[in-house]
């Protein structure tokens, strides 16, 4: 049986339409759309800090299979964090990295996978300058990324059946708790 969770709107939750410090409206990827105004995009900078609890993002269970959507600009040539959830001790159980070589960053409550076993997908190059439209699913021990609607590259996800992610600690847009390197986009929207 499966426990279906409501979508959630990260920018929305961090309330990026405050225009928190570091953050910027800028034009988004699509510039013209028949019948409707322009897409809307972020530009986040070195600034920004921007987290929330995870509770407020996810206020039930955290769901085993999940997918993250996200339209993506980042500075060309960077490897850098997009988003990071921690536990209540600070350890980080899940990230997406994105870059030259993006990485799935999981671990459940029992360690696993090791981080030599997290997802690494050389063949996709994030830091290209360009727009990107990305799906990462995680279902049972696979994580799938899809770029563009074209590209698609499955990895094995070697995690604990019955993973959980708690729920208690914190969500972090942009970087890691005690990273130099910030994520900084041209444009981003989650």
């Amino acid at each position: 049986f499966y426990l279906t969770a409501e979508p959630v709107d990260v920018l929305k939750v961090l309330d990026f339409k405050s225009s928190p410090e570091g953050v910027k409206k800028t034009q988004g990827f699509c510039t013209i759309r028949r019948g409707s105004k322009p897409d809307v995009a972020y530009r986040v900078d070195k600034q920004a800090q921007l987290s929330s609890p995870t509770k407020q993002l996810f206020p039930g269970v955290f769901p085993q299979d999940f997918s993250i959507l996200m339209t993506i600009k980042p500075k060309a040539g960077t490897q850098s964090f997009l988003l990071s959830v921690y536990n209540e001790q600070g350890i980080q159980q899940l990230g997406v990295e994105v870059g030259r070589s993006p990485i799935f960053l999981y671990e459940d409550q029992h360690g696993k996978p090791t981080p030599e076993d997290y997802p690494l997908f050389r063949a996709i190059n994030l830091a290209d300058g360009k727009w990107h439209r990305v799906a990462i699913s995680i279902e049972k021990k696979t994580v799938t990324m899809i770029v563009d609607c074209k590209k698609k590259i499955s990895k094995p996800l070697s995690r604990s059946d019955h993973s959980i992610i708690n729920t208690d600690g914190i969500t972090v847009f942009g970087t890691r708790i005690l990273d130099e390197e910030v994520f900084e986009a041209s444009k981003a929207v989650l």
